[in-house]
């Protein structure tokens, strides 16, 4: 029982330690400064929500697949994605692309209500199991098509969109509220830019953040299905 507790804590000790890294040298070194993302960011073990073949390189500097031809986004791109959402903590914010969960919790420590929607039915079961295992009790994760958004629950503050759309969604712009943010990587298959919309009035009004590749958006305002499912480098 001593030898299997040493190791546990042993096990804990190594992950804070490259948590600390990851947030360090590929978060705040690369421009994130809010410090409420970066607490957050050094909070969610990440390896927990990783496969258990991919538990070594939870922490490393790239997007890593999780099945069903998806992934758990690079680090910095998690971060900067929620940076670019203005978080203040009061916010109902809705994640299309749920994946394994891990992005959902980050947002569940900025915002008060976080409804994520995933794709693949059972991804969506093991986020919803993973994320009430490890206490993060202010996320519903639903299965549907994201590209539709999630009307039940509108309007929301935030949007983020964790998969590429040829175009912004005509729904999820109709589910922001007043000056709500969507965040959001559009382009062709192989690259996107990352989007940051907000909407004023009957206007949206977006600015390019950067270029990145994201996995292609399923459903009614994603791609044809043939296109689906292809993981980025």
């Amino acid at each position: 029982m001593i030898r299997a507790a040493n190791s546990t804590l042993s096990e804990t000790i190594h992950f804070e330690s490259q948590r600390r890294e990851m947030v360090a040298l590929q978060i705040r070194d690369r421009g994130v400064r809010s410090e409420r993302v970066l607490a957050a960011m050094s909070a969610v073990p990440r390896h927990e929500f990783v496969p258990a073949n991919q538990t070594a390189a939870a922490y490393s500097d790239h997007a890593l697949p999780i099945g069903e031809g998806q992934t758990i986004s690079q680090p910095y791109v998690v971060a900067a994605m929620t940076q670019a959402l203005s978080l203040t903590g009061s916010e109902r914010v809705l994640e299309i692309g749920g994946g394994s969960g891990y992005q959902a919790a980050v947002l569940s420590l900025l915002a008060s209500e976080v409804i994520a929607i995933e794709f693949v039915p059972h991804l969506a079961d093991a986020a919803r199991d993973r994320l009430a295992r490890l206490g993060y009790s202010n996320v519903q994760v639903e299965q549907g098509d994201g590209s539709m958004g999630w009307p039940a629950g509108a309007p929301y503050d935030a949007i983020l969109v964790a998969a590429a759309a040829p175009d912004i969604p005509a729904p999820l712009v109709e589910q922001l509220t007043e000056g709500g943010r969507l965040v959001i990587p559009v382009g062709s298959v192989e690259e996107q830019n990352l989007l940051r919309v907000v909407k004023r009035g009957n206007q949206i009004f977006s600015e390019t953040l950067f270029p990145c590749r994201f996995v292609p958006l399923r459903g009614h305002h994603g791609w044809p299905h043939d296109l689906q499912g292809k993981i980025p480098e």
